[in-house]
């Protein structure tokens, strides 16, 4: 009797974590990257604001930190005629497939002491992830067309 109870504990506990996808993403995830370019699925000049904080050519190049045993991160924006410094939030990966390999990516920012979140979160689609290049995409409406944003991530 000890022993089925005991199967039964140990059973629901690993039923609740993560799936190992998702674990292994976080691995990967972990550490320092670059956001080297913002690319558009449509031809054409947009003035986006992205995650609520910057223009395009301000992201380009800014800095990514993941630590993924707590789900924050930090990036930071160092271009010219930008709004400089770091900036923090919380991440989450949610599994959507596990075939394709695909995930929605929930960012929130935070205030500088990772305590409180903002009341806004973006919700990105981990389109690809490797040990060096990542990508996240943002689908928005632009004129009542669909727009789909990539941005292209290296790992320093």
């Amino acid at each position: 009797m000890k022993k089925l109870i005991l199967l039964c504990v140990a059973i629901s506990l690993l039923s609740c974590g993560a799936s190992k996808t998702v674990r292994v993403s976080k691995k990967v995830i972990k550490g320092d990257w670059v956001l080297n370019s913002i690319t558009y699925n449509k031809a054409g000049t947009y003035n986006a604001t992205l995650l609520n904080d910057a223009s395009k050519a301000c992201f380009e190049g800014s800095t990514w930190q993941f630590v993924p045993n707590n789900n924050t991160g930090i990036y930071t924006i160092n271009g010219a005629n930008c709004a400089t410094g770091e900036r923090h939030f919380i991440f989450t990966i949610q599994e959507v497939d596990a075939e394709t390999g695909l995930y929605d990516f929930l960012l929130k920012p935070t205030n500088e002491k990772h305590k409180s979140e903002t009341n806004q979160g973006f919700r990105l689609k981990l389109s690809a992830l490797s040990d060096s290049d990542m990508q996240w995409q943002q689908t928005v409406n632009v004129a009542g067309n669909s727009l789909t944003i990539n941005m292209n991530f290296s790992k320093q």
